[in-house]
């Protein structure tokens, strides 16, 4: 007969293996706030508006806008599911895309429903929000307004996912737009499917908009009356297009072999790009985890000429916005991580503050993203982007959505030794069963 293995060998070995792949990865780990760091400028705290997706699957659920005095809250707002780009107004108040449901006033779709847009909050006395531009969307997930932006003549640009377009409108009334199934391959009912993404418009002057394409790794310079006047990351080749196509997104709609899909070395589905002058564009490059600023080329091509994966030790995880700030410094949203940094451009840490959710944008108070910003020449550009293991990857993603209470560092080595120590435990009475069978036919 052969022998037995005992079956709480593997009870044993199952816990053992979760507390040290735990245990040894909280005790390693560098703090996500690090209290060390500056936290003031010039003598006083630094001012931090940040927008919040939130948490749950998702991210759609407890969203808030709020204030950091420094790195403590000096006020927030939650009355939203989900919040997402913060812009501080000339009085005071504070701008918010965000995303609600609901609502009952659901135009073709079903009520209830989910309404989009933006709301202004005062934050005095008590942070309320005073006004609502909303309309109604098929979902709340990849079909929220991302970016609403004040514009010099009081009106607002506001980006619209649910039907892929952007439009300005002043008064409650739209007085302009642009839609993206003039450029790009559309779908029937671009309702029905995340089709582009597009997440973020930034006025860069000129009748111009800055426009970030998230499903095409591209940012669309768009001028009124003229259409797409510039591409950054432009469509090179037909390399790298799984990128843009891997979740059903982009398809050849017209049926004549070619989609428009920038390369995911330069840019992979990226967020909130802003426009640091003619020439220099700072981009959060989600998926490739990192920051990176692109200068235009000699013949009219963007290039990486900077780019940062980490800082304090910490590996970015999905940052969704970086700002060049007047100092010269760049605040990094680092959503996966749950935190926001501030590093010089040689990548030293020059304040953090960990987030109680997912944020996903932070504006420094008193800042103007409309003005031209100091570009960094030192290259620190990797050679490769990306990595991971694909499955695990998606684990990773999945368990940090469901569960965002999860430490930045429960990553991929984490996950497998959780799932390795849950089959070893599982794997206990089984084989008590089998033992239990074995001795039962001995007898």
């Amino acid at each position: 007969m052969r022998p037995t293995v005992p079956w709480s060998w593997f009870l044993l070995a199952g816990l053992g293996l979760l507390v040290v792949t735990v245990g040894a990865s909280a005790a390693l780990a560098p703090p996500i706030q690090d209290g060390t760091a500056v936290n003031s400028t010039a003598g006083e705290p630094r001012q931090t508006l940040v927008g919040s997706h939130g948490g749950g699957p998702g991210y759609h659920e407890d969203g808030s806008v709020y204030h950091l005095n420094g790195t403590d809250v000096a006020w927030k707002e939650d009355s939203a599911d989900s919040n997402f780009e913060v812009t501080r107004l000339d009085n005071g108040s504070v701008m918010v895309g965000f995303a609600e449901g609901g609502y009952t006033d659901c135009g073709p779709y079903d009520a209830p429903c989910t309404h989009t847009g933006y709301r202004i909050v005062d934050p005095d006395p008590e942070p309320t929000v005073v006004s609502e531009y909303s309309f109604p969307v098929r979902s709340i997930t990849n079909s929220e307004s991302h970016a609403a932006k004040p514009l010099p003549d009081g009106s607002v640009a506001v980006t619209d996912m649910d039907q892929e377009r952007l439009f300005v409108v002043e008064n409650g009334s739209t007085t302009w737009e642009w839609r993206a199934s003039s450029f790009y391959d559309a779908p029937e009912d671009p309702t029905r499917t995340d089709w582009l993404h597009i997440n973020d418009v930034d006025y860069i002057g000129d009748d111009r908009f800055l426009l970030s394409v998230r499903n095409a790794n591209q940012i669309l310079v768009i001028e009124r009356g003229a259409g797409v006047v510039e591409v950054i990351n432009g469509d090179r080749s037909d390399e790298g297009e799984n990128s843009c196509t891997r979740n059903g997104n982009l398809n050849d709609y017209d049926g004549d072999g070619e989609i428009r899909c920038g390369n995911p070395d330069v840019l992979n589905h990226q967020h909130n790009p802003q426009w640091l002058g003619d020439g220099a564009v700072l981009v959060a490059d989600s998926d490739n985890d990192r920051v990176v600023e692109l200068h235009r080329t000699a013949n009219g091509r963007w290039e990486p000429v900077w780019s940062l994966s980490e800082a304090q030790g910490i590996e970015f995880s999905w940052p969704r916005d970086a700002d060049r700030l007047a100092n010269g410094n760049t605040l990094v949203t680092d959503t996966r991580n749950q935190r926001l940094v501030e590093v010089d451009e040689d990548g030293d840490l020059i304040w953090s503050v960990e987030t109680e959710r997912i944020p996903y944008e932070a504006d420094r108070v008193g800042e103007n993203d409309t003005e031209s910003r100091d570009t960094y020449k030192n290259s620190s550009v990797a050679d490769a982007v990306g990595g991971g293991v694909p499955v695990l990857s998606t684990l990773t993603v999945a368990a940090h959505s469901v569960v965002p209470a999860l430490p930045y560092w429960f990553q991929e080595l984490q996950v497998l030794g959780t799932l390795v120590s849950a089959l070893l435990v599982v794997g206990a009475p089984v084989q008590w069963y089998r033992n239990r069978g074995r001795t039962e036919g001995g007898t």
